[in-house]
């Protein structure tokens, strides 16, 4: 079981909750912050004072105040955490339910496990803190775990990424196509690029252009 545990989450009933888990698992070392950069500068400390985490537990999603945030959001840390630690655990603790966002956190992000906020997360945190503590096996809640196993038929190539970099930096679809065409970029008429937008959308469950770069942009495509 794990030694030496800290967590990001900005409510505090959230963190409250988490904490009760840990006693209840008999984890007494555990530390708390609301802030991804504190929680960053914690685990970061911590390793140079050779008592690194065994485990962190993160939110997703965090308010913003005055303070200026280096690290915005949980995806964020994650990324900077794995990086700076690559053999710490990580379970991300959401009310996440997209598909695309949950199986990027895993094929990604690498986290370890995936806990849903809801009815039953108390009980799915503790299963998912005792699975990762004692194996190398991953943790989905099991009402999104469909999102590891949906397939695609559509896959992503070079084109598209072409795509969506244009559009995130306001070059528009008839700018596209003849930078496609002036560069010998297949396929570039104009009904080709609008399929491969029309798929990139459903794909990627966006409404619109705008939401799909900017989905895009959080899962770190673009």
């Amino acid at each position: 079981m794990f030694k030496k545990v800290i967590i990001a989450e900005d409510l505090d009933a959230m963190n409250l909750g988490i904490q009760q888990v840990l006693k209840d698992l008999n984890i007494e070392d555990f530390q708390h912050s609301k802030f991804c950069d504190d929680a960053f500068l914690k685990i970061r400390a911590a390793i140079n004072q050779n008592q690194p985490y065994d485990l962190l537990i993160s939110d997703l999603s965090f308010k913003t105040d005055h303070r200026k945030a280096d690290i915005a959001n949980g995806d964020e840390l994650i990324e900077k955490v794995r990086l700076l630690q690559p053999d710490i655990k990580i379970i991300a603790y959401s009310v996440e339910d997209k598909s695309y966002r949950i199986k990027s956190l895993f094929e990604n992000a690498g986290v370890d496990a995936f806990v849903l906020k809801g009815l039953n997360s108390i009980e799915e945190l503790k299963k998912a803190i005792h699975l990762v503590s004692t194996s190398d096996q991953k943790y989905i809640s099991p009402e999104v775990a469909s999102a590891l196993q949906e397939k695609n038929n559509y896959e992503i190539d070079d084109v598209d990424i072409k795509i969506l970099k244009y559009l995130s930096a306001g070059t528009s679809q008839d700018e596209i196509i003849e930078l496609f065409k002036n560069s010998d970029i297949k396929p570039n008429s104009k009904s080709a690029v609008e399929k491969r937008l029309s798929k990139l959308k459903d794909f990627f469950k966006a409404n619109n252009t705008v939401h799909l770069v900017s989905i895009t942009k959080d899962m770190g495509i673009i």
